[in-house]
């Protein structure tokens, strides 16, 4: 699987842990940045990630920031987008159970490199479920359609 991962300064050293572990779980890593530690705007790490993402170039994506929060909302503006802010074991199988989410957003600042680690395999390794969650994807879709169309 391509897997698109970003990050601003304060997600920049989990970023470098996790995407080791991204490709020892055999998937391909894309790095759209940041490359160091020094100040940047995570909007453009976000648009990068949920650009791959949302046109099909990637299947997944992770972004990291401080919290979270600045980059699961840029995220979820792409069409196609399901990005779920996941900062803890539940949160992040039910994203994935439930939501189909295709980004992982994760809080640098929040969580710790070995509960990081298991929210990325635990993410990873849950299928959708399907089933009744997919007539509440399609009502995502039918909205996400009505406001681009607005």
């Amino acid at each position: 699987m391509k897997v698109a991962i970003g990050s601003d300064h304060a997600g920049f050293e989990l970023k470098e842990m996790i995407s080791h572990i991204v490709k020892e779980m055999g998937n391909e890593v894309i790095d759209m940045g940041t490359g160091s530690s020094c100040s940047v705007d995570y909007p453009d790490y976000a648009e990068a990630v949920a650009d791959a993402v949302s046109k099909g170039k990637v299947e997944r994506g992770i972004l990291i920031c401080g919290t979270g929060i600045g980059m699961s909302i840029v995220a979820n503006k792409f069409k196609n987008v399901r990005a779920a802010l996941c900062n803890d074991l539940f949160t992040a199988k039910m994203s994935r159970l439930h939501n189909d989410a295709n980004i992982l957003c994760l809080g640098g600042r929040i969580i710790g490199k070995d509960l990081a680690k298991e929210i990325v395999y635990i993410w990873f390794s849950t299928p959708f479920e399907g089933g009744r969650h997919e007539k509440r994807l399609e009502k995502i879709n039918l909205i996400e359609r009505k406001v681009i169309n607005s």
